[in-house]
Formats: structure tokens, sequence, C-alpha cells
């Protein structure tokens, strides 16, 4: 994604929510270390599935799905589209797709998991990891 595109999507939404192991304590927390937290709020909008060492979002009903939100900058969300595999330019072949969620913070980026989840193991309720 060029520098303009990321420039745009953080003017128009600069908040990410986040659902797996981008959350504070997890492996990849790391990545919004310099992020303001804003806080947690729970998603009935979406599932979560087991990916094996990650999770993947659906939207699909579930009872609450924990998450949280970060505002963050340009430079922030070009590093974590490409931790997802998000594509800009062909946002279907990634591994995920940024899209749009509502929070209680207002509109943030979340990211929703590409392919198939048959045989995955469902998160209806709770967060990731599962327990």
């Amino acid at each position: 994604m060029t520098a303009r595109h990321l420039e745009a999507a953080v003017a128009t939404t600069p908040l990410v929510a986040v659902y797996g192991t981008l959350k504070q304590g997890l492996n990849n927390a790391h990545w919004l270390s310099t992020a303001t937290r804003l806080g947690g709020d729970t998603c009935t909008a979406l599932t979560l599935y087991d990916i094996g060492p990650y999770p993947g979002a659906k939207w699909q009903a579930s009872r609450g799905i924990s998450l949280e939100v970060y505002r963050v900058t340009a430079s922030q969300l070009a590093h974590l589209d490409a931790l997802e595999d998000h594509r800009h330019e062909a946002p279907e072949q990634g591994e995920y797709q940024r899209q749009l969620l509502t929070t209680r913070f207002g509109k943030a980026w979340v990211y929703i998991y590409n392919p198939s989840v048959d045989g995955r193991v469902m998160i209806a309720e709770g967060g990731w990891p599962p327990k």
C-alpha cells in the first residue's frame, strides 16, 4: 500500500480493533507498543476461528468476542497490513482484509480472515487464546 492510501485510511479511521495475537501480553503485542490503547470492547458481529498459532475472524454473529482498540498512525497501520498480509490492491488475495467495524470508541479497522474456516474450531464467545 502506498503512503497516500495509508494516510487516507488513517485520516478516515485512525482506530484499529484487534482480537488475537496483537492484544496486550500476546506474542505480537509489540507491533502496537507505541500506539495509544483506548480500551477493550466486546463484539457480537464477529466469530473467531482457531487457525493454529493465531485466530481468524469472520463476519458471523457470536455471543461476544473480546477486542482491544488502538489509535494508530499510518506507519503503524502499514506494519499491521504487512503482518496480516492485507493487500490493498487485491484484498481478496491476502490472508486478511482490513474492513470497518463499529466499536464503542467509533469506527475501527479490523482484519477479517479470507481463507475458508471449514474444519476449524469456532470461538463464539470470549477471545484469544481460547480457554
